[in-house]
């Protein structure tokens, strides 16, 4: 805990002496919340601030409260978020269910009513780049035991423990240099994939056809960002993506999720999306559904996407082959898409700017593996390879 909060102070939101730090937790994470702020306070920050959200206050919103009220958050908690960007703050967020079960039997309608602790004036607060910021994954023993179910609790812990420090590359005699090495091949691809101009990525695999349209203002960026003062920080601590922001029009195909994914504290699994025109106008899953088409009934760009990333098969954690259920970690572990808000930070150009996707919400889910094949379409018409079998082809 100590060396996993001595990478997200010093490394992944890079706090700098005087800043206030905000770190969003939970009940059940104390033990890395502490850690933090010791490392904070060490790192010369003026004051730090740990906001706590209790899923069980949640939980029993969803099951007593009148769901016309639902949607209702109280405006100071989104002036709360924008006043970190106001005062130059750093905030750290922890991820990672410390009881995953906890809203089961809950209504999903229900669940996409209430997105605490999501605040919609995130969006406004990243794109403002006045805040470094990064999200870490705090181990806990309700998450141990999803992710490692039928063990004894000391030992899944302890393995979720092991798995977390491999995949943040606290297992490496320097953990900072073994980031930079790896954030150099990610920018390297970076700079590859836009000086070819892509006109639209397709993935083809099993259960998947699909073809994602990019805008002419599409830029790659890792998940390295600078604040307007040049802090530079890590915004997901693990990170093995590429990603950009796709023409939330030009999406048509069908696409085969390729690992389960945990949305508003519900499971899906063998999820199934039907594209057309940009919407997804068909979900179909082994489990789940009714969560993710409550979630895209929330606004009108919703059922749009928002975010095209790629992953190889480099990717610690894709060759952890562990399903961490939490977006996190597993996007990192394939190429993935996103429905709903999309990353302003990653367009060029006015126009471009003004048509991306604007929805309230951000689910990732992974359609990425071996055994799907990503080609771009350059504007030219050129076809190019890009992944297969999970190795770079550019």
């Amino acid at each position: 805990m100590e060396r996993l909060a001595r990478l997200a102070v010093e490394f992944g939101a890079n706090v700098q002496p005087g800043q206030i730090v905000s770190i969003s937790t939970e009940p059940g994470k104390e033990e890395l919340t502490r850690a933090i702020a010791e490392a904070a306070y060490e790192r010369g920050a003026r004051f730090v601030d740990p906001w706590w959200f209790d899923p069980h206050v949640k939980r029993s919103r969803l099951r007593h409260a009148d769901p016309e009220t639902l949607s209702f958050v109280p405006e100071w908690h989104g002036r709360r978020l924008l006043e970190l960007g106001e005062v130059g703050a750093a905030a750290i967020a922890l991820s990672g269910l410390v009881e995953p079960n906890l809203m089961s039997g809950i209504d999903p309608a229900l669940l996409a009513l209430d997105m605490l602790p999501q605040l919609k004036e995130s969006g406004p607060l990243v794109e403002g780049r006045r805040v470094n910021w990064t999200v870490v994954p705090c181990p806990t023993p309700g998450w141990a035991a999803q992710v490692y179910p039928g063990v004894a609790a000391d030992e899944a812990l302890r393995r979720l423990g092991e798995a977390v420090a491999d995949i943040c590359r606290l297992s490496e005699t320097d953990p900072v240099a073994a980031w930079e090495a790896r954030l150099a091949q990610l920018d390297a691809v970076r700079e590859r994939l836009n000086a070819l101009a892509l006109d639209s990525v397709r993935f083809e695999g099993p259960g998947t056809d699909l073809t994602v349209g990019l805008l002419g203002g599409s830029r790659w960026t890792v998940a390295r960002f600078s604040t307007l003062d040049g802090v530079v920080h890590t915004v997901n601590l693990p990170t093995e993506e590429v990603f950009t922001t796709p023409d939330p029009a030009r999406t048509e195909g069908t696409v085969t999720s390729t690992k389960p994914l945990f949305v508003s504290n519900q499971l899906i699994t063998g999820l199934r999306v039907r594209f057309e025109h940009g919407r997804a106008v068909e979900i179909e899953a082994d489990q789940g559904a009714d969560t993710l088409r409550g979630l895209i009934g929330r606004d009108a760009d919703a059922s749009r996407l928002g975010e095209l990333a790629l992953v190889d098969g480099d990717s610690r954690v894709g060759r952890s082959e562990t399903v961490f259920f939490d977006t996190l970690l597993d996007e990192n572990a394939a190429s993935h898409i996103a429905l709903g808000q999309a990353y302003g930070l990653c367009i060029e150009g006015e126009e471009d700017l003004a048509q991306i996707n604007e929805s309230e919400i951000h689910v990732d889910f992974m359609i990425g593996g071996d055994d799907v094949a990503v080609t771009g379409m350059r504007r030219d018409g050129e076809v190019v390879p890009l992944l297969r079998g999970g190795r770079w082809q550019i």
